[in-house]
């Protein structure tokens, strides 16, 4: 079982460092002023479809870093350095811009719902991006009922760790 995990936690990684992009993207200047929001400030029922802080940045990085995230540990895992290979780049792409998708979508409802931008959800703010990931991955990677929930299981776990350690560096500006 515990090899299970491990292959878990390694399949699915690409789009835990894609969630996480987006707020580093914000802290470098030259990607900073790349403003676009992805809702282009439409509204929908007299609020925002997502908000100010879904930036089309944002998801551009979130597909690059999925993509060579996947190459990474791909080299990792097999000790090498294979040529870049499609489908795995593919694969880390479809997994960053699922994460980022699935937290746009529940940023689409926590809009309608009158929670405010930056305010947590529990616990669908945790999640999105694992449904996500899971979701667009899935036509490459035809998940396991099995792997999916670890996968929910495991990155839960470390989205409420990664959120506390972002808050106690600053990063953010609440633990959860």
């Amino acid at each position: 079982m515990l090899a299970k995990l491990i292959d878990a936690f390694w399949v699915f990684l690409p789009a835990g460092l894609a969630n996480v992009s987006p707020i580093l993207g914000n802290k470098i200047p030259l990607l900073n002023r790349w403003n676009t929001s992805l809702d282009m400030g439409k509204s929908w029922r007299g609020k925002r479809l997502l908000g100010d802080n879904k930036r089309l940045r944002g998801l551009v990085l979130a597909v690059i870093v999925g993509a060579l995230g996947s190459l990474l540990i791909q080299h990792v895992r097999t000790g090498t350095l294979p040529w870049p290979d499609g489908k795995v780049l593919l694969f880390g792409a479809l997994l960053g811009f699922g994460a980022l998708a699935g937290d746009a979508v529940e940023s689409f409802f926590k809009r309608q719902a009158g929670i405010k931008p930056g305010q947590t959800w529990f616990p669908l703010d945790q999640l999105d991006y694992i449904v996500g990931g899971l979701l667009v991955a899935w036509p490459l990677a035809h998940w396991s009922l099995q792997k999916a929930i670890y996968i929910l299981v495991i990155y839960f776990g470390l989205h409420l760790l990664f959120s506390y350690i972002g808050y106690a560096l600053k990063l953010k500006d609440k633990p959860i």
